[in-house]
């Protein structure tokens, strides 16, 4: 299957400015709903939703058949792909607390079911949306079949997918009370239109082609929306009512452009963008425990300063994600891929 290498850019990208976005934050504090950094810590997560369901739907669409066979190998490689870098960043977080988590946290973050149960007691910072992305995977084989097969289900299960992505954006995230507020934003029933978003994006426009100035233009636009559409406040702003459905719109419109893009590119430059998508899961994954580590070193070692700690840190989570990538994450990878393959 070919590699989508404009998705791999725009991933990597993704990934690299929530991790600045959480340094500044831990450091500096809150950033407000008019910043380009309070968006980015909104919607950058959603632009993974999004490739997630768009790349999901690029691997599997056609080779995929309502058979007991894919589904198994569809879950088998995902579990592989997904599960040994999220119990690799759990343990890092319990060994770096100094206390033993409580057994039925620890065992609903272990095996996932935390993002269908309980999805606000993850243990490593960021795992929230990777319990999000587990529910996401048992919707798509039903995105798969129906839109293959029973179009008028893909259609009511579509209307109501987006109908709750409303009704959170409308009803419960507005008037929820604070202490409440990122409990129902991290709700996977209130994230997985943006998958569905993604998966629609590839079914509706795989075919189609258009001119690569067009899609700059759109792209500059949406861009240019992002940062400085007028939305002003705390940054919850940027997360409820017709301003969501702004935000999630332009996160589209720079997925498809993403998709859609076609130019020939220098191998150098490929490969670099392939790099920044492949490191991508443990950029996100990794970076707090490096800017932990970073913290105790600050205070326990060398007192560099805060300006210091951060660039360090960002290096060293590039780093790190390199090595972690390429000798743990694609050990498991390949038995993934060999395991499907081989019907086991």
């Amino acid at each position: 299957m070919k590699r989508l290498i404009n998705l791999d850019l725009l991933r990597g990208v993704s990934a690299i400015g929530i991790m600045v976005y959480h340094y500044l934050t831990w450091m500096y504090g809150e950033y407000s709903a008019d910043t380009i950094f309070g968006r980015i810590g909104v919607y950058g997560v959603s632009v993974f939703y999004v490739l997630s369901g768009l790349t999901l739907f690029h691997v599997y669409y056609e080779r995929m058949k309502p058979s007991g066979v894919d589904v198994r190998a569809f879950f088998k490689k995902r579990i592989l792909r997904i599960f040994p870098l999220l119990w690799l960043a759990t343990g890092v977080s319990v060994l770096l607390s100094w206390k033993a988590p409580d057994p039925q946290i620890l065992m609903l973050n272990l095996t996932g079911l935390f993002g269908f149960f309980s999805w606000d007691t993850y243990l490593s910072g960021g795992v929230w949306s990777i319990g999000n992305e587990l529910v996401f995977y048992v919707f798509f084989p039903f995105f798969v079949f129906f839109s293959k097969r029973n179009i008028a289900f893909m259609v009511v299960l579509s209307v109501a997918l987006f109908g709750l992505y409303l009704y959170f954006s409308f009803g419960v995230l507005p008037s929820c009370p604070e202490p409440e507020q990122w409990r129902n934003y991290i709700n996977p029933l209130n994230q997985v239109f943006l998958f569905l978003g993604g998966f629609l994006v590839g079914l509706f426009f795989k075919n189609q082609r258009y001119k690569n100035g067009v899609l700059f233009i759109v792209l500059l636009a949406s861009v240019f929306l992002f940062v400085f559409y007028p939305v002003f406040g705390p940054q919850f702003a940027v997360k409820t009512g017709f301003n969501r459905l702004v935000f999630t719109s332009l996160c589209l419109a720079i997925c498809f452009c993403f998709y859609k893009i076609s130019m020939p590119l220098p191998r150098l430059v490929g490969r670099g963008f392939s790099f920044l998508g492949e490191i991508s899961y443990s950029v996100y994954l990794l970076h707090p425990h490096v800017y932990d580590l970073m913290g105790r070193f600050r205070f326990q070692v060398y007192p560099i300063s805060g300006y210091a700690r951060t660039g360090i840190s960002i290096v060293l989570t590039l780093v790190v994600s390199y090595f972690v990538y390429r000798y743990f994450e694609r050990v498991f990878m390949r038995l993934g891929s060999t395991s499907a393959q081989q019907g086991f």
